[in-house]
């Protein structure tokens, strides 16, 4: 658990047999993209694809999984 994002529970999808990705939901603001708390992102494997510090975002339909 992070304090950047959260899992939106029960929106997943399997990309291939044995990778599945989590929609992300922002819990706080990121200004750098005027992105208000509460917005939905894209799509990550787990929070090794996503730094839960700083200004990066995954947004729209966009699917981040393996060593991305």
């Amino acid at each position: 658990m992070n304090a950047k994002y959260e899992f939106v529970p029960g929106d997943e999808k399997i990309i291939a047999p044995g990778c599945t990705v989590k929609r992300i939901r922002s819990l706080i603001a990121i200004a750098a993209f005027g992105l208000p708390a509460g917005s939905l992102g894209g799509y990550i494997e787990s929070e090794k694809c996503l730094d839960v510090h700083g200004n990066a975002w995954v947004s729209g339909n966009a699917q981040v999984y393996g060593n991305a």
